[in-house]
């Protein structure tokens, strides 16, 4: 299964890619995470069913510092997952 989110609040300049790659990467997931130039959040992961159900609650608590207002969600075709590799924050120095 891949997943798209969009996280919205505050969620930029508190740690969140970082926290939410934390994460991802820990349950085992691919895919990556980077801030959007409206100030949100955006996310694409694959894997099972009760990862991406993991990375989810994660992402609804947040950071320490964050807020997250709003979770959108898209399942995305499985082809889109085909040419993800370990998770990592895409646009981080």
């Amino acid at each position: 299964m891949v997943l798209h989110l969009l996280v919205k609040g505050r969620v930029q300049g508190v740690g969140f890619r970082w926290y939410v790659q934390r994460e991802a990467a820990e349950i085992g997931l691919r895919g990556w995470v980077r801030n959007t130039t409206d100030g949100h959040v955006e996310i694409v992961a694959a894997g099972e069913v009760n990862d991406l159900n993991e990375l989810k609650t994660a992402v609804r608590k947040g950071s320490r510092g964050s807020r997250v207002d709003r979770v959108l969600e898209h399942e995305l075709a499985e082809s889109e997952g085909a040419l993800l590799g370990p998770f990592e924050i895409e646009g981080a120095w």
